[in-house]
């Protein structure tokens, strides 16, 4: 694919993961700058894209990944969300004091298997793909929260069988196979340096 699509964005995760994500799924080769202003920001198709949800909004819909009707497309959004909630939590973890990070990692456990791991299982009763019969958005996010989950707590996913069974078959997808090979897109867990310049640059945050 020859099209140029470039991340502005810290050198790690954050919120800019998730984009990442949902690019390698389409198959789309991306470009790298850091950014210290509005963040995440993505160039794509002559645009200047900012706020996260309009940039996956913007790319699901480019690159097939959002349904084939108003309905499909609003049961992705729910189930989006619902990932993007899940993540959120997980993101914030590296960032919070010693001395509440296992308080806080508790708190992830408890909503991941009381409240948003039960509605993927759910969901993937029936079916290979969340919603419809081919790969949409949900999926890619779902298998990035799900793997995010396991980094923290490895065994968390050993109620829920449909989500694991789900997972080998994302995975095996050649352009998400693509993206889990060492030196693709993808970025590592955050690490001191990378915690340390996301709260100097968004010091207001931490406050």
């Amino acid at each position: 694919m020859s099209e140029k699509v470039v991340l502005r964005y810290f050198n790690g995760r954050g919120k800019m993961e998730s984009i990442r994500w949902l690019l390698a799924a389409a198959g789309v080769e991306v470009y790298g700058a850091l950014m210290f202003q509005q963040v995440p920001l993505v160039e794509i198709d002559g645009m200047q894209l900012v706020q996260s949800k309009a940039i996956l909004n913007y790319i699901a819909g480019k690159y097939n990944l959002y349904g084939k009707d108003l309905k499909e497309r609003a049961m992705i959004d729910m189930y989006s969300e619902g990932a993007s909630d899940l993540m959120d939590m997980i993101i914030m973890h590296p960032f919070k004091p010693a001395e509440n990070k296992q308080i806080h990692l508790s708190t992830i456990e408890q909503k991941a298997t009381d409240r948003f791991l039960p509605v993927f299982e759910k969901g993937l009763a029936n079916s290979q793909f969340l919603v419809g019969n081919q790969l949409s958005r949900a999926d890619v996010h779902l298998l990035e929260a799900s793997l995010m989950l396991q980094e923290l707590l490895p065994t968390i996913l050993s109620a829920f069988p449909k989500i694991q069974a789900f997972q080998e078959k994302i995975k095996a997808l050649p352009t998400i196979s693509k993206f889990l090979q060492p030196g693709s897109a993808r970025k590592p867990p955050p690490d001191e340096v990378y915690v340390k310049t996301v709260m100097a640059v968004l010091s207001h945050l931490f406050k």
